[in-house]
């Protein structure tokens, strides 16, 4: 081989070489953009389905909602997380400083993630080690936009954490990021965030706490359980003074305050807030349950509401105190009592007592309870009647008993038997004989429109024995429908709630007031007549009349149901109007000091104790009334069941023996003509002094009480 040969084979060999080094570095050149484009291409596919992290909604973590008094004072708040949200200049310096020593040192010079952080993190799991190496940005974000998957350990989760983190640092300032960073994160014990954490261990405020109070909270967020002050104060001492040494190195506090907090014996005292522990527990109840029928589980529960009622303190303190007495001086446990005020002039409820016991039992009785009301809802069919043009003085055969079907015959109470009386003294007596006829003559499809009118919410069947008050109603809706007579025939809704916030102040609802004028003023004029005559003329209520210490002019009606399970007061002043309701909770006859209860031993002390207590003090206010009186038809044109009165044939000089006798109602009689009846004392029913005083069949000086036969009550002689 020649010289020239041997040196071309040389340089091929060169060449070779050359190539084959070149060929390898493109190769892996290659091999580097290969993977760099397929993880860049896995990255994107990754990113692809993000939450919307451009919404300050994404950001927001669960609020309480609160629930605030008449008075503004706060008496509740619902929440599926213990969290209350702060500013900056509520929280005290050493949190802001202590968070970020000990959890995130570089935050204020990093751009949302820490390239340094993730190194230490690396050498720290190499040498076995562990350091966290997310930053607060990156832990807000997986606690608010991805919470759906902070426990998914994943780098595909890492990766959209850290990308999101770095978006978020383009749209808030670090100091916004810091305050949602401590408004979210997790300190044990069910406190989120650095205000419930305080209340929590401490029972302050984020802004009054001590250095060694906030370095002992700084620590929490690593790990809650096994730093729990509360539990593990060893543990929880030692996180402290980590924290306060990270503190002093990066030279947030000096070396004398470094060494006096970390001296100071660890000491808590637990506080809580308000959700078990709700001063009106039945009311703020209906105001949830009125919330969870306008919003969503999640806002009522998350969404920092701030919603205005219109309980008033000092009503119900005095409701509570008005049930609580009686039912303490009548002494049987078994009985409860519920109770709602209503202000007719606004249709605000000032005061709702629903049982005697809210731990016992969390069954609302004054909304969700449908109790018979017994004689109190005749209310509806003297207005029904008063509408349809039937006069308060037309005259009612209301012997007892009378039979309407052959398959329904009835008895006034004890089947007391009245003889021909007016609608109105029927209606202060009860005469459930007098009513069904009345329902009969007017059609019970104008007593359930005068319901409905009059705020009766729940269903009503219009048969005749309506007007006995067969049908369950709650004691707020009875309220809410007497208020209308109060007004003078003006309805408003009973309401709870006047104004909702949401969590930034703005608001969301406020109440308007609608009232609606159902009844005319001189048949609501008419009504109230009635009604008044309830607690003046004798009867069950007059206890009422007689009971009351304030100078203000009331008016109602009691009911009583079958066997005494139901004894109820619906009372009105101008300024208010109640109902209350006795009885048991498991519905059985109702006894009180060894005898069956009535409204006079129960419901309608509670109403004088109440009314006496709130309107001592006040001016007298008088009823709207008006001066044009209705038109009534001609009462001939009216046919009852009981058969027609015709006073021709009873027109006597009430000094007679025999009339006396006859007017005495006996079976058969009627009764002494309207002249006797002006003469011999305005009673209806054959009042004579030559019976001994004695009225309503029954009334004897032993026992006290007379039979009036409103649906099962009975009138009470404290003179007896």
């Amino acid at each position: 081989m020649g010289v020239r040969k041997r040196r071309a084979r040389r340089n091929s060999r060169t060449h070779i070489i050359g190539f084959g080094i070149a060929g390898i570095f493109g190769f892996i050149a290659l091999l580097i953009a290969a993977l760099a484009m397929s993880l860049g291409a896995l990255v994107t596919s990754w990113l692809q389905d993000l939450p919307d992290y451009n919404s300050a909604d994404a950001y927001l973590v669960s609020e309480p909602t609160e629930i605030v008094d008449a008075n503004g004072t706060t008496i509740a708040e619902y929440y599926l997380q213990n969290r209350r949200s702060v500013e900056m200049e509520q929280v005290s310096d050493y949190v802001l400083k202590g968070i970020v020593d000990i959890e995130d040192a570089r935050f204020y010079r990093h751009n949302g993630v820490d390239p340094q952080g993730i190194a230490r993190a690396v050498v720290a799991q190499l040498t076995g080690n562990s350091q966290g190496a997310s930053t607060i940005t990156q832990q807000l974000v997986r606690n608010t936009v991805l919470s759906e998957e902070q426990f998914d350990y994943t780098v595909r989760r890492k990766v959209r954490e850290a990308y999101l983190a770095i978006q978020m640092e383009k749209m808030y300032t670090k100091d916004q990021i810091l305050m949602m960073y401590l408004n979210t994160i997790y300190f044990g014990h069910q406190a989120y965030g650095i205000q419930a954490a305080a209340i929590t261990y401490f029972d302050k405020n984020a802004s009054d706490l001590s250095l060694a109070e906030a370095a002992t909270l700084c620590g929490l967020p690593q790990s809650p359980s096994n730093y729990d002050p509360l539990q593990n104060p060893e543990g929880a001492q030692w996180r402290r003074d980590m924290v306060l040494d990270s503190m002093l190195n990066a030279g947030d506090i000096t070396q004398e305050q470094y060494d006096e907090a970390i001296n100071t014996p660890l000491e808590t005292n637990a506080g809580s807030f308000l959700q078990n522990e709700s001063q009106q527990p039945y009311f703020t109840d209906y105001v949830k349950q009125l919330l969870l029928e306008d919003f969503d589980q999640d806002t009522v529960f998350q969404g920092g509401l701030k919603v205005y009622t219109t309980i008033d303190p000092s009503y119900q303190d005095a409701a509570e105190r008005a049930v609580s007495q009686r039912l303490t001086e009548i002494g049987n446990e078994r009985l409860d009592a519920a109770l709602v005020a209503v202000d007719p002039d606004t249709g605000y409820i000032k005061a709702m007592v629903g049982g005697r016991d809210y731990q016992e039992s969390q069954f609302n009785l004054a909304t969700q309870a449908r109790r018979q009301p017994g004689s109190s809802f005749k209310l509806f069919t003297l207005v029904a009647a008063l509408r349809d043009g039937m006069s308060p003085n037309i005259y009612i055969n209301c012997n007892s008993p009378m039979t309407f079907s052959p398959t329904w015959t009835v008895q006034n109470f004890g089947n007391a038997s009245y003889g021909p009386i007016t609608m109105a003294y029927a209606f202060a007596v009860s005469s459930n004989t007098g009513f069904v006829q009345i329902a009969e003559a007017i059609g019970a499809e104008k007593i359930v429109e005068a319901a409905h009118d009059m705020g009766i919410d729940v269903d009503l069947p219009a048969y005749s024995s309506l007007t006995l008050g067969t049908v369950g109603v709650p004691p707020v809706q009875m309220a809410e429908a007497y208020g209308t007579v109060a007004t003078g025939g003006i309805h408003r809704d009973a309401i709870a709630i006047t104004r909702i916030e949401d969590r930034n102040g703005n608001t969301v609802y406020e109440h308007e007031d609608s009232p609606v004028r159902v009844l005319s003023e001189d048949i609501a004029s008419a009504a109230l007549e009635v009604m008044k005559g309830v607690t003046t003329w004798g009867g069950t209520a007059e206890v009422v009349g007689s009971g009351l210490t304030v100078n203000q002019p009331v008016a109602g009606k009691t009911g009583t149901t079958e066997n005494y399970r139901d004894l109820w007061f619906c009372g009105i002043t101008p300024q208010l109007s109640v109902s209350i309701w006795c009885g048991y909770r498991e519905e059985a006859e109702v006894y009180v000091w060894g005898s069956s209860g009535h409204p006079y031993n129960t419901a309608c002390p509670i109403f004088n104790y109440f009314v006496n207590s709130v309107l001592d003090g006040w001016a007298r206010e008088e009823f709207p009334t008006s001066s044009a009186q209705p038109t009534y038809r001609d009462n001939s044109s009216w046919t009852f069941s009981g058969g027609s009165v015709d006073w021709s044939s009873y027109y006597y000089d009430y000094n007679s023996e025999e009339q006396n006798s006859e007017s005495n109602g006996e079976e058969g009689t009627g009764e002494e003509s309207y002249e006797g009846y002006e003469e011999n004392n305005n009673y209806d029913n054959g009042y004579t002094e030559d019976n001994g005083g004695s009225y309503d069949n029954g009334y004897t000086e032993d026992n006290g009480y007379y039979d009036n036969g409103g649906g099962g009550e009975e009138y009470y002689d404290e003179s007896a």
